[in-house]
């Protein structure tokens, strides 16, 4: 075999000793690249949506609004906690927006500022959600106000509600 580049002879070796290109004449190389699969490609589409749906890749996943509801309600506000991290992440997945502070953190700094950041948060959800909604080609919402009104008026959790609503539908 000759490399493909310089012309030197190759002994089964993966890579040229003269130019140090690939040897495309190796059976494993062109195995793998008959095994590569492109993003645009319908098997990697289908492969992905299996992920997405089944939940093995760390993907958003679709939750029960009432469910969280009671759950948040019967634990005291733990749950809600956890739904709140959760939220975050997902609409943070969902934008493709990962400059702001994630799940955890957004909850830190909503204990720190004994819920002022919460404010902001929930504006920024609603920010995230329209980024989302513009990514699939469907009209903004422009939820981030109604959020904001909620949660200054002690209805987080309604918020919470109208945000996996939303997520639910992009997912």
């Amino acid at each position: 075999m000759k490399c493909n580049y310089c012309g030197k002879e190759l002994n089964g070796e993966n890579f040229c000793p003269n130019c140090g290109a690939a040897n495309n004449t190796n059976q494993a190389f062109q195995n793998r690249q008959q095994n590569y699969q492109s993003p645009a490609s319908p098997q990697f589409q289908q492969q992905n949506q299996y992920q997405n749906t089944y939940g093995s890749s760390p993907m958003v996943q679709v939750r029960s609004i009432a469910t969280c509801i009671i759950l948040s309600i019967v634990t005291c506000g733990i749950y809600g906690i956890f739904w709140f991290i959760s939220l975050t992440d997902d609409t943070r997945t969902l934008s493709n927006d990962f400059t702001g502070a994630s799940g955890g953190t957004a909850f830190v700094y909503t204990l720190i500022t004994c819920g002022i950041y919460g404010f902001y948060w929930a504006y920024k959800q609603g920010e995230r959600i329209d980024t989302a909604r513009r990514a699939k080609g469907l009209a903004p919402a422009n939820q981030g106000v109604v959020y904001l009104i909620l949660t200054i008026f002690g209805l987080g959790i309604v918020a919470y509600a109208l945000m996996q609503n939303e997520i639910n539908n992009l997912v």
